[in-house]
């Protein structure tokens, strides 16, 4: 499913620190800018890649084109794309505006306690079913890709929905499911400038340990 039978390396990796997990209230999921300590982190992920991949895309979010643009700017013959791998928006955009993650808590903490896959908060929300979609969609992108050493930079829950599949498998996304992933992104929570490693090939995609990058 997620190979056409050449073995490719993918390193996904996790956006800098943004404003939003520095504590602070933004107006908009998709245009929170990083931090100073989030620039410094892109930069070092920048350093650390030794070699120019054959490709690099990032999730249209401000945060992870940020984060991407460090390091396409020390490659700048290699290919960058826009990929839809943004952030899971599960909460209504509109309710959010001006609050802090700290404020949202009880929204999320409602939200998951439905543990309804379909269920969509409000316009601008995605349901759990489209997120999960959207992961195997981007399994199915990577593998059909020609490029064999990819690098991606998007956000903490989008990298643990595609390690929970190819991980853990699921063969129903239902409310069990639904509760399962959350549990799994709790205990792999991916730090900024953090992120894993996909070895897609013939037989079967692997996932490694998370690991730095910055």
């Amino acid at each position: 499913m997620y190979s056409t039978g050449k073995m490719k390396i993918v390193r996904l990796i996790r956006h800098g620190e943004s404003a939003a997990n520095a504590g602070a209230a933004t107006l908009d999921h998709a245009t929170i800018p990083l931090t100073d300590k989030g620039r410094d982190q892109a930069a070092r992920v920048a350093r650390s890649i030794s070699k120019a991949p054959g490709l690099i895309v990032a999730s249209p979010f401000s945060r992870a084109q940020a984060t991407a643009d460090a390091t396409s700017s020390m490659f700048p013959n290699v290919t960058c794309e826009t990929w839809p791998i943004e952030e899971f928006t599960y909460l209504a955009p509109a309710n959010c505006v001006n609050t802090t993650v700290a404020q949202r808590k009880a929204w999320v903490d409602l939200y998951w306690a439905k543990a309804d896959p379909s269920h969509v908060d409000g316009e601008g929300a995605e349901s759990f079913l489209a997120f999960i979609e959207r992961a195997r969609s981007f399994l199915d992108r990577l593998a059909l890709h020609p490029a064999e050493d990819i690098l991606v930079f998007s956000h903490g829950q989008f990298l643990n929905a595609v390690a929970w599949l190819i991980e853990c498998e699921p063969r129903m996304i239902d409310g069990q499911a639904m509760t399962d992933w959350r549990e799994f992104e709790i205990a792999n929570h991916i730090q900024n400038g953090w992120g894993l490693e996909l070895v897609l090939n013939a037989e079967k995609p692997s996932c490694t340990a998370r690991r730095a990058f910055v």
